[in-house]
């Protein structure tokens, strides 16, 4: 509703009544101040405090991204050192190694015949990317492809060497923290397509071999003094289901020991991982669900076989997602925290050191989301991000543990107080089950102002889960600074808020999965929040297939949806599940449910369709495309193929700035909410 022209007291009659409230109207945020690349993101600090790395925008291009060195010794200078992107391959991630060295993540569009090799088409050409990672020197004068081997490999055939272009050669594992000069990498190799783990010297290339991979065998805990193998994981085949088996090495003997408590049925789909050994006592620190309903931490004796009886850590309501092992040769190895899968990742330092730390800075930062993501072994530099739901990610340095030091935000042209409020909240689906949620409420609402309209927007995956803080695909803030309300529910089916709800969603695709999306439109209209009738659905990946779905349900509390990289076709994306035994296993026999496009007939909705034309996950010839064939005659649709654009971030500026105005276009004119 625009006033600008009108006699207050007339525009306020008119909000009236319409039951529109001006009082949270605020100045919306430009869709080209969260389409812009970041002022600076992919900062790391090197181990030794002495330099900083991250990417910047492009001083020649800037909807490009440029490789940038600091000198912490010198924090008032300008980055020291500055790449721009190349003519094709462009910088989209970066880390700050041992020895004067980064790593650079960069990619490039590729187009032609897989040959077999990863997502995309297995006859005729795909749209996709290369992606390489690079290592130089923090004087960025030579980049060389990292880790890669000394001498070519000869002999191959050309689909094997599409599948090394493609799938890169190596990466990094580990950084071996007492080694000053190596570290541990993984290998691909060019004539067995086979995996194998070495102990890398960052400053002559050479290498160890530490471990030879295999189809079913991988290593699963390093001793990170040495490099030496402790664990290693196998599958193996079990009538019709596989087994998931952890065996141990035995001191003694020198022999890898299956350790049979630690065997789960990839069926089952028990959360199991050996993350760390306890040096006092030579347990092992094990995350798994076997316990509980969340996933614990419990410590297991390799010589007796046996997990102890209570739980290391442990939290009533969240996952632990992670246990923190100390860095520093004063107390190499102990546990120094654990991070707890609350509304956000939560890291819980039992360390007093980093405790106060934390503490300090939790204290400086109020409301903000505080994590410390690296630190000198004499604690004189801290790097940590602050970030919140309305202040996108900052870095900063804490120097002597007395000073902090911003060293600048990703969006630093955003204005405080643009976005609304974000809280943690949960209500009841139709059967009783607890679907927790992430509710972002329009700019300046608050309870007892008149209702506002509403987006529903389901995550994708849908093994995965939405976290509190600033969203960086810019949905949420965009939506919320104009006046929209948006709910994102952890519905039945997502990943890491328990087994009960990540099992809860099996085979329940477009049925309860979507149930669980409806009860939240529900749940915002007895809260006063929206009302019915002013409510759209948004969602991306496995979240645009919930707004296809909703495209055919009845009844349905929505006015619109917007899918964006849809999953639209079950029967063709079984098809794709059951290529992969394993993936079947896991993931292929859950994803059953009600078909959207053999139900295109009962569409009733506007609905607006979006996909990258290189989206090898969801390819929009296969799901996008057709279900926009099948319903455009019969309700307003729209189909757009979006030039370059990748199934997953990062997307470039253009890609950004086309798909936030299709959203802000068509929720405005085409969906039919109230205007906010």
């Amino acid at each position: 509703m625009r006033c600008a022209l009108l006699r207050p007291l007339l525009c306020g009659m008119l909000a009236a009544a319409l039951g529109v409230s001006l009082a949270h109207a605020s100045e919306p945020i430009s869709i080209e101040d969260l389409a812009r690349e970041p002022a600076l993101q992919s900062m790391s600090m090197s181990p030794d405090g002495k330099h900083l790395v991250g990417l910047i925008p492009s001083p020649t291009n800037k909807d490009e991204t440029a490789l940038a060195a600091w000198d912490l010794n010198d924090l008032t200078a300008a980055p020291k050192v500055v790449t721009p992107s190349g003519d094709h391959m462009k910088f989209i991630g970066a880390f700050a190694l041992k020895a004067d060295k980064i790593l650079a993540f960069a990619r490039q569009e590729w187009t032609g015949q897989l040959g077999g090799c990863g997502e995309g088409k297995v006859v005729g050409a795909t749209k996709t990317f290369v992606t390489k990672t690079y290592l130089t020197g923090v004087d960025q004068k030579k980049f060389d492809e990292a880790f890669a081997r000394k001498s070519v490999r000869l002999g191959g055939s050309r689909n094997m060497d599409i599948c090394l272009e493609l799938a890169g050669t190596a990466s990094l594992v580990d950084m071996l923290p007492l080694d000053p000069d190596k570290v541990i990498i993984r290998r691909l190799s060019g004539m067995s397509l086979m995996t194998n783990y070495y102990r890398y010297n960052l400053k002559t290339g050479d290498v160890e071999l530490l471990f030879t991979g295999s189809t079913r065998t991988t290593p699963a805990l390093f001793d990170f003094r040495t490099g030496k193998v402790l664990v290693k994981a196998e599958i193996e085949p079990v009538g019709s289901d596989y087994e998931q088996r952890f065996l141990i090495l035995n001191p003694k003997s020198g022999q890898f020991e299956v350790e049979a408590p630690l065997t789960t049925k990839l069926s089952k789909r028990h959360e199991m991982d050996v993350v760390g050994v306890d040096d006092a006592t030579g347990k092992y620190y094990v995350l798994t669900d076997q316990f509980s309903d969340k996933v614990q931490v419990r410590l297991y004796d390799a010589v007796t076989h046996k997990f102890d009886a209570e739980a290391a850590a442990a939290d009533k309501d969240y996952s632990i997602m992670g246990v923190l092992f100390s860095k520093r040769p004063e107390n190499f190895n102990q546990v120094v925290g654990f991070v707890v899968g609350g509304a956000y990742p939560q890291t819980v330092y039992v360390d007093p050191t980093l405790k106060g730390i934390q503490a300090g800075l939790v204290k400086a930062f109020p409301g903000q989301q505080v994590h410390i993501s690296s630190y000198s072994n004499d604690f004189s530099k801290v790097l940590f991000t602050t970030e919140s739901a309305g202040t996108p990610e900052a870095y900063h340095l804490l120097l002597d543990r007395k000073q902090v030091k911003t060293l600048g935000s990703t969006r630093p042209w955003l204005k405080p107080g643009m976005t609304g409020e974000e809280r943690w909240v949960s209500y009841k689906a139709r059967d009783g089950l607890e679907i927790p949620a992430i509710l972002d409420l329009p700019a300046g609402w608050k309870n007892g102002d008149a209702p506002a309209p509403a987006i529903i927007m389901p995550h994708g995956g849908p093994w995965a889960r939405d976290y509190t803080g600033w969203d960086a695909s810019g949905w949420v803030p965009m939506l919320t600074s104009r006046g929209y309300a948006v709910l994102r529910p952890q519905y039945r089916g997502s990943q890491g808020l328990g087994r009960e709800l990540w099992l809860a969603g099996d085979a329940q695709w477009g049925l309860k999965m979507s149930d669980d999306l409806d009860d939240g439109a529900a749940w915002l209209v007895s809260q006063g929040i929206t009302r019915n009738g002013d409510i759209a659905i948004f969602g991306y990946s496995y979240g645009g297939f919930a707004a296809v779905a909703a495209t055919v349900r009845s009844p349905s509390p929505y006015q619109c949806a917007i899918a964006g990289a849809p999953v639209a076709d079950l029967g063709r994306l079984n098809t794709s599940w059951s290529d992969n035994r394993l993936q079947r296993i896991l993931q292929g026999k859950t994803v059953k449910g009600m078909d959207p496009m053999k139900n295109a007939d009962k569409a009733h909705l506007p609905i607006l369709l979006f996909d990258g034309d290189r989206d090898v996950r969801t390819p929009p010839a296969i799901h996008a495309r057709p279900f926009y064939e099948a319903v455009k005659n019969k309700v307003p649709a729209q189909y757009h193929a979006i030039a370059d654009m990748p199934h997953s971030m990062p997307w470039y500026p253009r890609q950004q700035r086309e798909t936030l105005t299709l959203i802000e276009n068509f929720l405005a004119k085409d969906c039919g909410l109230a205007r906010p």
